[in-house]
This record gives C-alpha cells, structure tokens and sequence, in this order.
C-alpha cells in the first residue's frame, strides 16, 4: 500500500483487533477500551476522509464478531481476445461483479451479478484470481477479497439497469477508463493467466 494509505490500514487493525476483543472479551474494562479502540478508527477514517463520523460508525462499527474481509464477485468473460466489460452509472467500465450475498456461493453470486449487471447467462468455469483490494488501492474500511471467476457466455442480451448503462467487449489495448475503485488494469491484464 502506497504510503499516503497507511493511516488507513492502521485503522483498519485498530477496528479489526477492536471488534475481536469485543467478542471474545469478558472484563468490562476490556470492553470499554476496546470500544474506545473501535472510535479512534473511526476517527481516523472520518478525519481522513472528511465524511462525517456518523456515518464512519454506521459503515465501519456495526458488525459483531471476529472480522473477516467482504467478498467481491468479479465474471472474466473473454471473447477471442477481448474481454466483457459494464460501463458504470459513474461513465467508468468494470468486470460484471459485486459484493456476495451472504446466502450464495462465489459462484452462484458471480452468475447473479453478470445476469444484473451485463444481462447475459454464464457458466462459472474456475476461479482464477483472488486478490485483496490493495491492489487498487482502494480506500474501503473494509477488508476485500476479490474474487475473479472465468465464466462461459450462454446467451442473454444486456439493457440498461439500476447499475450499468452499457456493456461491451474490450481488447487489452483499447480499454476504457476503468473503475479503479473496483479493479485496475492488474485485473484485467491477469484474468486467464
């Protein structure tokens, strides 16, 4: 992670060993500092960021547990030597994909999505890639992994939805501007390797 990052990966820890001592910790002391812990986090990220801590807590203070990172679905569908791409209400293009509903497999959560997204039915063939979010630099409160699936086009027909506004097959040298908050080049570049 770039160094103009760090401060959000210390309050990531500081959230991660936070919330762990939360649920595992029974001395009311313990508990106190460990929520005190959980605020300084949050703190960070809302002074860093400039978002209002409210909404920091909301997003970053509201699970229970030991913390583990969101999954994030992403379908590589490849045409000779293009690849699928969904344009973004935002204008940017990503991989058809998405955070994983708790009650689907990677699998069946990269079908669902390529179908929302791209309107098109797949066949997830392997997962080929797992990366984590730093390699887009992403600035998340969340841990992410992100899953990359090859996926067999079955048929379908894109139309424009609450999320994507167009679809098309791109070549590695005539790509888009990507979403570089859901993927970078990386990602593309690295799908059927």
């Amino acid at each position: 992670m770039e160094d103009a990052f760090v401060w959000l990966d210390w309050a990531r820890e500081l959230q991660s060993l936070a919330q762990a001592g939360l649920a595992y910790s029974k001395d009311v002391y313990d508990l106190e500092r460990f929520t005190r812990i959980r605020e300084i986090s949050a703190e960070i990220i809302s002074r860093q960021t400039e978002l209002p801590l409210e909404k920091i807590r909301g997003l970053f203070c509201n699970e229970t547990g030991y913390q583990t990172p969101k999954i994030d679905t992403r379908a590589a569908i490849i045409r000779g030597d293009t690849i699928l791409l969904v344009q973004e209400r935002d204008g940017t293009w990503a991989l058809p994909g998405g955070w994983c509903d708790a009650d689907q497999t990677i699998a069946a959560n990269t079908v669902k999505e390529t179908r929302e997204e791209a309107g098109l039915d797949v066949r997830p063939v392997r997962l080929i890639a797992l990366h984590g979010a730093h390699r887009n630099h992403a600035v998340c409160p969340y841990g992410i992994c992100k899953a990359f699936v090859l996926c067999e086009e079955l048929g379908g027909v894109f139309e424009p939805n609450t999320e994507t506004i167009a679809s098309g097959y791109f070549s590695l040298d005539n790509l888009p501007p990507l979403a570089t908050q859901k993927l970078s080049l990386i990602h593309i570049s690295e799908p059927t390797r």
